[in-house]
């Protein structure tokens, strides 16, 4: 994996922002998707984990549970304003219907005066998605309709 265990990486897209990252499983890596998505929002590093959020989300496949986690969390900064720092797969596991994903992330409300703000994301999209589980762990590219 690039860059060590786990991680991400910004890929070349000319409208959008195409994301590549891993993990030593398939939970660190849709972490790292996650914290890819809101580094790209703003600069996590003055971001405080204060507000708790709990998500649990269930899909047909590995590709749309994936969607959904990124999407959840987006939903989070449309709804109550919060711009997420800290990100959590506690499980992703198999059931009768597909996959189960349950986590959470932190965050603080966004305060431009103190937050600095990049762009905005408006959905994680299925558009040039790839996902690959190997012994070694996980990898995936996601890309972000900006």
């Amino acid at each position: 994996m690039p860059g060590g265990e786990k991680g991400y990486r910004l890929l070349e897209h000319v409208a959008d922002i195409y994301v590549e990252a891993w993990g030593r499983n398939l939970e660190e890596a849709f972490e790292e998707a996650a914290r890819a998505m809101f580094e790209s929002m703003a600069n996590l590093g003055n971001v405080r984990p204060e507000k708790k959020v709990r998500v649990e989300i269930e899909a047909d496949n590995v590709e749309t549970l994936l969607v959904d986690w990124l999407n959840e969390l987006l939903f989070y900064v449309d709804a109550e304003g919060l711009l997420l720092s800290e990100f959590k797969v506690e499980k992703i596991e198999e059931i009768d219907s597909g996959y189960r994903l349950k986590g959470y992330a932190a965050g603080e409300p966004i305060n431009p005066e103190k937050h600095e703000l990049k762009v905005e994301v408006k959905a994680a999209t299925y558009g040039l998605m790839k996902i690959e589980q190997t012994p070694e762990g996980a990898r995936l590219r996601v890309l972000f309709d900006i």
